[in-house]
Parts: structure tokens; C-alpha cells; sequence
């Protein structure tokens, strides 16, 4: 009788161990998903991608056993607003985000807050940039605003505290220590978002003397004219030879800056920020340089060039320390037996020129901006190297990682999944076609444009100036030859303004834009 009893008392607890074993486990075997996030990082500058600029091993080898995508595109190529666009999965119409002067409303629905709520551990490090604190989130320690490359401040569930070192490497230790610290009984979804390659482009101390016996191949539109551009092209400000601060961005100051009179504003608030000791060693790596420039008298061409070669070689510098921590990410996932079971993400806010038609920055369609290097790694799904010409777009991004993760995705979603693509299982056309809204004038006075991209065929309308431009993509790759007015492609344009309008429609933006509805 005794024994029976405490056979009866002993059966509960036994279900409810094995209950709890069993949810553990199920926990445990949903995938971790890291989405890893740069700022500026154009595809031409991830070597996977084969340009031939610089050398990214450790993204290369996310490459080599995942997705490549060649034809990855956002929605409106900003900071902020891509970020809003990956986070809620609806254009910036919707989310409210439609520039960098809005601030994010962190109480919509957001990937993060729905795997939070289906059981993920959620956190967000590195860069946010979106102006509100935030929400969905377990963890978060984010940079303020842009975030300062040398001895940059962090909010840490709330709290702000100055960090010495690099950001760079500063970013990964968070994400590192969290990860470390996290409830190891529950999968996790982190956000690992660069502030690099991002302007005013600073390198880490050890990448100072990278390159510097490199001599870059001008970009073949460097010196373009624009000649059959509208207006837009004309009026850009973000020109490399015109519009880059020669202090803040070439860090040409005139002399070694014992005393930094003279320097832009924004360029001493930076320097300031040095201890003594990164003060010397940054004046022993750029004040020789700097004399001999200012010995040199440069003009027209060579100092137009020359400039060119400054900033590649400090932004490629700046990748090739993003790439270094993207390795201690990697080797962190196999020493603690998770590289198994966690989905590695690696994009950037959207593309960047690279002196691409003289220019540096962003916002335009034209391809360099328009189009965001994209892998995904997912081991047990994508373990070969695999490359898709399918178009996707960052507006996929929230649906996609729902996807992987069994978690249901919202009807107020915009894009859709691919997963299927990324299981090789795709039927047909992942996207027949794009749609494109850029909205912010003011920096680098860049026009309102809408616009429609196909396989083959682009079309943008600057519909403020009341301008169009169209571009055969395949016989005109650099997209130099406005061809809207060419009579040969009257049906082309007609019905990509057709698609257009659908487009424009279908996704909900109801601005009303003269001359195109």
C-alpha cells in the first residue's frame, strides 16, 4: 500500500520533468538566428562578391556555406529607413520612417517583439539610429544617434557609459558577453548591427598603414558627366572631388594638429575625442601623408584622384575591421557548440558608392545604392556554396527570419518568405519587380524619386522636378545612358510606368505624385 502510494506521488513529478525536458528541448532545437547588420557596406567591398577591392575571408566563408545573392535591393537606400523597413517588414509609407529626421514609433510590431513573444531571447547591439529607445528587445546596448568611432558612449538598458577602444571590436564584445550571459534553456534572435564602414570612415590603429602601397583603379564613371542624366545627377552633393570635408572625411589637415585651429567643427569634436596616446599614433600615420600633400600643390585631375584614393583606402580599412569581428563571431558560435543550430544573416543598411559616377554615400537608384550585399548561412539547409539571381529585398528580411524560426508572420507584412529560395526549392519567379521610394532632401541633396526596377529595366521618376530616366541594365550596366527619350523603347517604358502604378498601389502608398497617376 506504501509503495503504491509513493508510485502515485512520484508519477506528477516525473510528467512534469519530462514536460519541462521536453519543452526544453523544443526550445532548444528551434534555430538561433543572428542577424548581423553594417553600416554603408556596399557589395563591391565583401570579396564573395568577386570586384577584387579587398580581401573578406570570414564573410566569404559565410558565403561558402550559405546564399549569396546578387540581386538584394531596399526599399529606400537610407540608414533609418531600411532599418524601419527590416524590423517591421512594411515600407517606410507604413512605418512611419520615411527618412533620418523621423523617429521610429518602437511600440509597432516589429520581428523582434514578435519572437520575443513566441518564446526567443531577443537582443539588439550596435548601431539603432532610429531615435526612440528600444522595445522588443530582453537586451539592448545601442550607440547614440551615429555613434563615434574612438571611445564611443553606449546606452545599456537605458544607461549611458563611455567605452575606450575601437567601436568596432567594443560592439562585438557586447554582443559576445551577452551571448555568454543569455538563458542558454531558450534560442535566441541578436541583432549585431557596425556602426563601420559608415563616414567619416576612421580605421582601427592596426589597419592605419593597410594599403598604403595600394594604388586603387579609378572607378570607370568616376569622371562621369552626367550628360544624359536629369537634373538629379547634376544637382547631388556627395561628389568626392566637390563635397567631402577635407578635414572630416580626407583627414587633411594642414599640419600636426599640436593645436587643431582652423579644423571643421565636426572634425575637432572628433579628434577631441582621442586619448594622448590615439592622438600620436593617428598623427604619426596621417601627418606625414598629410605634409607631403599640401608639399604637393595638387589640381584638376590628380588631386581629384587623389582624394579618391584617400577615402577607398580608409573605408577598406574599415571593413577589413568589421571582417576580423565577424571571425570572433564565428569561432565564439563553434568553441560553444552553437554554429550548429544559429542562422547567420550578413547584409548592410543598403549599398554605397565607391566613387562609382564620382560620388560616395547613397540614395539614388542607380545599382550601387539600390542593391545591399545579402548572405544567409543556415546550417543543415544551405551547407554549399550557392548563388541566387532571384530579386529579394530587405522588406523580406522580418518574414524570412519568421520563417526559419516556425513563427507565424503577420498579414500586415508587406514581403514574403525566402525561405524557398533558400532551400532550393523555389518554383518560378521569386519577384518579377521592385518598387523604390526615396524621400529626404536636404543632406546630399539628392531629389524625390519613385521608381521600378525589373530583370532587365529601370525606371525612375524624380517626380518633384518632373523627370524621367530609364536604363537597359543589360547593355548598360553602369546605367550612363539615359535611354527614356530613345524611341526603341517606347513599349518598355510605357509598361514599366504601368508596373509602376500597380506597384505603388499594391504596397499602399497613396502619396499622390503628379504626372505618374
Amino acid at each position: 500500500m506504501e509503495y503504491t502510494r509513493f508510485i502515485h506521488k512520484l508519477i506528477p513529478g516525473i510528467c512534469i520533468c519530462l514536460l519541462s525536458a521536453f519543452a526544453a528541448k523544443s526550445q532548444q532545437s528551434r534555430p538561433n538566428v543572428i542577424y548581423i547588420m553594417s553600416d554603408d557596406h556596399g557589395y563591391q567591398a565583401v570579396s564573395a562578391y568577386g570586384y577584387g577591392l579587398n580581401k573578406t575571408p570570414n564573410i566569404d566563408a559565410l558565403a561558402q556555406h550559405g546564399v549569396r545573392f546578387n540581386r538584394a535591393f531596399v526599399t529606400n537606400s537610407i540608414c533609418g529607413p531600411s532599418r524601419a523597413v527590416m524590423l517591421t517588414g512594411q515600407y517606410n509609407h507604413l512605418n512611419g520612417m520615411i527618412d533620418n529626421d523621423r523617429q521610429f514609433d518602437s511600440t509597432q510590431n516589429t520581428v523582434a517583439r514578435i519572437l520575443q513573444g513566441a518564446g526567443y531571447q531577443t537582443a539588439i547591439v550596435g548601431k539603432w539610429h532610429l531615435g526612440t529607445a528600444p522595445q522588443g528587445f530582453n537586451y539592448s546596448c545601442i550607440l547614440p544617434g551615429q555613434g563615434n568611432y574612438y571611445n564611443p558612449e553606449f546606452i545599456e538598458q537605458g544607461v549611458q557609459r563611455k567605452i575606450p577602444g575601437y567601436v568596432t571590436n567594443i560592439t562585438t564584445d557586447l554582443a559576445l558577453t551577452w551571448l555568454d550571459k543569455r538563458d542558454k534553456n531558450k534560442p535566441f534572435f541578436l541583432i549585431y548591427q557596425q556602426k563601420a564602414p559608415h563616414r567619416n570612415w576612421m580605421p582601427e590603429e592596426k589597419y592605419y598603414h593597410l594599403f598604403d602601397s595600394t594604388t586603387f583603379p579609378v572607378p570607370a564613371t568616376y569622371f562621369d558627366d552626367y550628360s544624359t542624366r536629369t537634373r538629379a545627377a547634376h544637382e547631388q552633393e556627395m561628389s568626392i572631388a566637390r563635397h567631402m570635408d577635407p578635414a572630416y572625411d580626407l583627414k587633411l589637415y594642414s599640419a600636426l594638429p599640436d593645436s587643431i585651429k582652423g579644423l571643421s567643427g565636426d572634425w575637432r569634436y572628433i579628434y577631441n575625442r582621442f586619448t594622448p596616446a590615439q592622438k600620436e599614433k593617428w598623427n604619426q600615420a596621417y601627418g606625414p601623408g598629410n605634409d607631403a600633400f599640401h608639399k604637393a600643390h595638387l589640381s584638376g585631375k590628380a588631386l581629384d584622384i587623389y582624394k579618391y584614393q584617400r577615402y577607398i583606402k580608409d573605408y577598406l580599412r574599415c571593413v577589413q575591421s568589421v571582417d576580423d569581428n565577424v571571425g570572433r563571431l564565428m569561432t565564439y558560435l563553434k568553441e560553444n557548440g552553437l554554429d550548429k543550430n544559429t542562422i547567420i544573416i550578413y547584409t548592410s543598411d543598403q549599398g554605397f558608392y565607391l566613387g562609382e559616377h564620382g560620388w560616395f554615400d547613397k540614395r539614388f537608384m542607380y545599382e550601387e545604392s539600390l542593391r545591399t550585399p545579402l548572405i544567409v548561412s543556415w546550417p543543415g539547409v544551405t551547407n554549399t556554396t550557392q548563388v541566387s539571381e532571384d530579386m529579394v529585398m530587405n522588406l523580406d528580411y522580418a518574414e524570412t527570419i519568421l520563417d526559419m524560426t516556425g513563427t507565424k508572420i503577420p498579414a500586415s507584412m508587406q514581403g514574403k518568405s525566402f525561405v524557398p529560395v533558400l532551400k532550393g526549392q523555389q518554383k518560378g519567379v521569386f519577384r518579377d519587380a521592385i518598387y523604390y521610394h526615396y524621400y529626404e532632401v536636404g543632406v546630399h541633396n539628392v531629389a524625390k524619386h519613385v521608381g521600378v526596377r525589373t530583370n532587365r529595366y529601370k525606371l525612375i521618376y524624380f517626380y518633384e522636378n518632373k523627370e524621367w530616366e530609364f536604363y537597359d541594365l543589360e547593355k548598360d550596366k553602369q546605367e550612363v545612358n539615359n535611354s527614356y527619350s530613345n524611341p526603341a523603347y517606347k513599349k518598355e517604358i510605357a509598361l514599366l510606368k504601368k508596373r509602376l502604378v500597380e506597384l505603388k498601389k499594391q504596397y499602399k502608398d497613396n502619396e499622390v505624385i503628379a504626372g505618374l497617376e
